[in-house]
């Protein structure tokens, strides 16, 4: 099994905030508790094998990916009644993937937050974000 030493996400309980909230056969469902302070809810699944790249799961780590999303959304419902959710994966630095291990966000949305109505894309969109290309 990959494994790296010093990944959170390869090591889950060497940060005593990070939780195992579930886990199947090959990921975890985790929550932080820094982040529910303005993500209220939110969590990850990640794959137990360090996997840098999430092009490069399994067929076995995608179908447990979709196993737990489902479970957290049970979870999440039961618990927050969420508007909405945002789901998403960085890949890569351009992307702002910190934590060098794949990761697939799950954060549930609500209709009474300031930035209610804003995605993924919202920020790509903006004018400042446009590329300066060489024609």
């Amino acid at each position: 099994m990959s494994h790296d030493a010093e990944c959170p996400f390869c090591n889950p309980s060497i940060d005593f905030n990070q939780k195992i909230i579930f886990e199947n056969n090959s990921c975890y469902y985790l929550q932080h508790t820094e982040q529910q302070e303005v993500l209220q809810g939110s969590g990850v699944i990640v794959p137990k094998q360090h996997r840098t790249n999430t092009f490069d799961l399994t067929k076995e780590e995608w179908g447990d990916t979709y196993e737990l999303l489902q479970q957290a959304k049970d979870y999440m419902e039961s618990e927050l009644s969420p508007d909405g959710y945002t789901l998403g994966w960085n890949v890569g630095e351009a992307s702002n993937q910190s934590i060098k291990h794949s990761h697939l966000h799950v954060i549930p949305r609500f209709n009474d937050e300031p930035l209610a109505g804003k995605g993924l894309r919202h920020w790509l969109k903006q004018p400042e974000n446009r590329r300066v290309r060489d024609n």
